[in-house]
């Protein structure tokens, strides 16, 4: 006998309100500015109306409403996805926290304003954006801390027990262990154009030590490296190339072994992803002196990869205690300087966001504005200014540029 199929119930979008729930609700629009968005967005008026004319059908529908555009704005992001560019994060919070059992618990415990305060993003920086807009008039400042405060909301609210975290407009790479930023770290990124690197959510699934690289076909027959290799094998043999022709085809492919001059540098971090986007060190470490790098292919370069490479792998061993982590450390260094292309798998979910903030708490805990340095501020900005767009996409249909090429500058 086939067992019968659990079906899930899902409350409603619309549901019973008192008359009491209403005007908490109202209460919460009023004061909403403070996190950042337009009382105006969640028709204040007709809610006013509807309590005015007391429990019914009309009250039910307009603050049912009212409660899920609230919702989606502090879950969400109120900024709608065509105005995210380059953003291809995925927010899981939709199905994590559906609207209609926030509302139902909200009804039933009778805590409008605690049920829609939830939401908000839980990261100290938030807070302290939220708190900058409070201490500001200036119309410009309001404007960026409130697009920046939106970009929290895009984020899952829950980033994991550890993960990466580079804000490309900032060139810094943070690592996080339970809620505590344990290192910083350096980074070169995208140039602006075609090349600037896109705002993802991946997972780190292994750290490659000593890596090779493939050489994409753009710099292998477009700028004539294949028949170099073919043709000079001593310089080739020095450069760390390796090249050969597929007798059949023609096709030559070109790798570049391990080694201190290879384009990755010393490692790369093996995070799967359409646009071929990943972490890796470079040669080229005197770039991390200058102020602005954005200089990249589109990868991110990262500042100690090696160090980095290391604390992920023992950070990733399952079995953590001081004794495995040691052994995990002592392997980590042997396999990094042993100069032969190793893969360590992070068997921890480890979770790397590619943000872009331009306002935000620095590596020295200073609240500060960072260049727009590929001009992505402008349409969320422009957003604000027009009326909030309902039933908003989840996902951007915006093109996957894959980056190919990663020479070094």
């Amino acid at each position: 006998m086939e067992a019968t199929p659990v079906v899930q119930q899902v409350a409603p979008l619309v549901q019973v309100w008192s008359v009491g729930d209403a005007k908490a609700l109202l209460g919460v629009i009023a004061s909403i500015g403070s996190e950042g968005l337009n009382p105006k967005d969640y028709n204040p008026d007709a809610l006013s109306a509807a309590i005015a004319a007391g429990p019914g059908d009309t009250l039910n529908q307009t603050a049912s409403q009212a409660f899920q555009w609230l919702v989606e704005d502090l879950r969400d992001g109120r900024t709608p996805m065509d105005d995210r560019k380059q953003w291809f994060v995925v927010d899981p919070d939709p199905d994590l926290y559906p609207t209609g059992e926030i509302m139902a618990d909200a009804l039933a415990s009778h805590n409008i304003a605690g049920a829609l305060k939830a939401l908000n993003p839980t990261k100290p920086d938030y807070a302290r954006l939220r708190d900058a807009l409070a201490e500001t008039t200036d119309p410009a400042r309001r404007k960026l801390i409130k697009a920046n405060m939106d970009r929290w909301r895009w984020l899952p609210r829950d980033l994991g027990q550890q993960y990466l975290l580079t804000n490309v407009p900032e060139y810094q790479l943070r690592l996080t262990v339970n809620n505590k930023i344990i290192s910083t770290y350096k980074t070169i990124v995208g140039k602006p154009g075609r090349t600037a690197t896109p705002q993802l959510a991946e997972t780190v699934e292994g750290v490659i030590f000593n890596p090779t690289w493939t050489v994409p076909q753009s710099i292998v027959k477009g700028e004539g490296l294949g028949a170099k290799v073919l043709n000079n094998p001593g310089w080739a043999k020095a450069a760390g190339y390796k090249g050969w022709k597929d007798p059949k085809t023609g096709f030559v492919t070109v790798v570049q072994q391990p080694g201190a001059n290879n384009s990755l540098g010393l490692m790369k971090l093996d995070m799967p992803n359409p646009h071929a986007i990943f972490l890796h060190d470079t040669p080229s470490r005197n770039l991390f002196n200058r102020d602005q790098r954005a200089l990249s292919h589109g990868c991110i370069r990262t500042e100690r990869a090696q160090e980095l490479a290391i604390t992920l792998a023992i950070l990733g061993n399952l079995a953590n205690t001081p004794e495995t982590r040691k052994a995990a450390a002592d392997e980590a260094v042997a396999i990094s300087t042993s100069g032969k292309y190793t893969r360590v798998p992070i068997e921890k979910q480890m979770p790397v966001y590619i943000t872009y903030f331009t306002m935000g708490v620095d590596i020295n805990g200073k609240l500060r504005a960072f260049s727009d340095i590929y001009g992505r501020d402008a349409p969320v900005l422009a957003s604000f200014d027009k009326p909030r767009v309902a039933n908003r996409a989840r996902k951007t249909d915006e093109k996957v540029v894959e980056i190919i090429d990663d020479l070094q500058t």
